[in-house]
């Protein structure tokens, strides 16, 4: 393979491997996960299958940008395991698509409002199904791209002991808009890339609107080492940045929703072949959140993806 086009076809799985994916509501943190996520843009194949697996757990209190006493919040911890299996099929080298099915388990702890006790609630559930269209056809080397899409209301948001905003469905439609960029530095083997997606909700769902929220990724990878019979692994380091606005309605709780936060991600991805295995740890250095809410020290994904 000609070294400007094995450049291209890393920079395609890089920028695969930080798009939107996942389909779930969580007011403190989990739409980051639209970022940096596995298989969402063509890497020379015509069809991608993929799974991946995210992990987040939210256990101190926070208000403003430093931490906060626990008993000052009356939810204490939230726990989600994020599956998402998914499907790309590219018509052509510029327009495909890409249907998205997450499966979510949740625990839950919080008081509860009659007698005051800390209890717990576990649901697993499906999630918020995504279909999305993207274009690549901007240039040949398909550096440039843009997507669009929805978010459908298939999620359950309905389980007894869980709020509107730590529900795994959201209940709404949601109109899903993004772009990305990616480039190279001179004429070294380094590449960067930087993507955005917005999730703008189109309606409100007995009484309750989530906040719109905006996610991005700004990343730089080297060329990485070819170890052999077809394998590489590459390391890739992005800044995350997400900002979400206030919910509302009468099932909303607008003052203790809504954040912007910036997180680092250094992550690895190990490539045999026709399959991709992508895997990043995600902190946060920087948060603010309004009122009261549970926040992360740390993140993960894990996402495997085949082409053919």
């Amino acid at each position: 393979m000609k070294p400007n086009r094995r450049r291209r076809l890393l920079a395609w799985l890089v920028m695969a491997a930080t798009l939107p994916s996942l389909a779930h509501a969580c007011a403190c943190g989990c739409g980051v996960f639209d970022v940096g996520t596995s298989a969402m843009l063509p890497n020379g194949a015509k069809n991608t299958v993929f799974l991946q697996y995210s992990y987040l757990d939210q256990p101190e209190n926070w208000i403003g940008s430093s931490s906060s006493p626990g008993a000052d919040n009356n939810d204490k911890r939230i726990r989600s395991e994020f599956y998402v299996a998914g499907f790309q099929h590219m018509f052509d080298r510029a327009w495909g698509v890409m249907v998205e099915v997450p499966y979510t388990q949740r625990h839950f702890t919080t008081t509860d409002d009659a007698s005051e006790l800390i209890v717990s609630h576990d649901h697993a559930a499906l999630g918020d199904i995504r279909i999305m269209g993207m274009y690549t056809g901007f240039s040949d080397d398909m550096s440039t791209g843009v997507t669009f899409g929805v978010k459908l209301a298939t999620g359950d948001f309905t389980y007894k002991g869980f709020d509107r905003d730590t529900s795994i469905g959201t209940g709404t439609t949601d109109l899903l808009l993004g772009g990305y960029r990616q480039m190279h530095f001179g004429t070294g083997s380094w590449g960067g890339f930087a993507q955005v997606q917005l999730d703008q909700p189109l309606n409100t769902r007995e009484g309750y609107r989530p906040g719109t929220e905006l996610d991005a990724a700004v990343g730089v990878y080297p060329g990485g080492w070819a170890l052999g019979n077809g394998v590489h692994l590459t390391p890739i380091f992005q800044a995350l940045v997400s900002v979400r606005s206030k919910d509302h309605g009468d099932n909303a709780d607008p003052p203790d929703s809504g954040y912007q936060r910036l997180l680092l991600s250094p992550g690895l991805e190990l490539r045999v072949r026709r399959f991709r295995l992508y895997a990043d740890v995600e902190r946060p250095v920087y948060q603010h959140v309004n009122g009261q809410q549970l926040v992360p020290h740390w993140q993960g994904k894990l996402t495997a993806s085949l082409n053919f």
